[in-house]
């Protein structure tokens, strides 16, 4: 328990901190921008993007095939901007845990690994390792929201709080999730082509 929750950790550096998820382009187009607003989106998004992410997560850690599961991971992400970003934040993530927890599984990643495979890897059983890619689908784009829009972080806080991260881990324990998130995909699209200053990678 103690691996899910240092990933978790908005300190643990994995390059998590540089993504927002879709909320920086949300909030620049003015579809998130106030508690309510950026509650619609994390709940989207906990259950399209979250729950893909927690499923393979949770798959990786069961022991199936990464090399298999880097490919259908791909498959079920159309936008090259979003597999783009999973697989930064997988870079990321296995530069650090290297440091952190030689696992005897991490030369059984595929090259440029996407980041719910490394959590996998790096968090042994199935249901941890899928709360910590669901929570972690949210609590980025949550963190950008305060960043980006001065929202009250006691107030983000609580609405993370009540999603039901736990619900949507528990269901991506059940069966490796095919779920698309074509606004996700939209707004992950426009944000990498947007010219100007942008805070976030994606």
């Amino acid at each position: 328990m103690l691996t899910a929750l240092i990933l978790a950790d908005s300190r643990f550096p994995g390059g998590g901190h540089v993504h927002s998820g879709g909320l920086e382009e949300a909030a620049t187009r003015g579809l998130v921008h106030d508690e309510p607003s950026l509650r619609s989106f994390l709940h989207g998004r906990l259950r399209t993007a979250g729950l893909l992410a927690a499923g393979f997560a949770a798959a990786a850690a069961r022991g199936e095939d990464l090399a298999t599961l880097d490919l259908e991971l791909d498959a079920r992400t159309p936008s090259p901007a979003q597999r783009a970003a999973s697989r930064a934040q997988g870079r990321g993530m296995l530069r650090a845990a290297r440091r952190a927890w030689p696992s005897a599984r991490l030369p059984d990643l595929p090259p440029d690994p996407h980041q719910p495979l490394v959590v996998g890897v790096l968090v042994d059983d199935p249901f941890e390792a899928a709360l910590t890619c669901a929570y972690l689908a949210v609590s980025g784009p949550a963190s950008a929201a305060v960043r980006l829009l001065g929202l009250d972080p006691f107030g983000v806080n609580a609405i993370v709080a009540s999603l039901g991260v736990e619900e949507v881990a528990a269901r991506a324990c059940e069966e490796l999730p095919a779920l698309g998130s074509p606004a996700l995909d939209l707004l992950a699209e426009a944000h990498v082509r947007r010219e100007g200053v942008r805070l976030f990678g994606s």
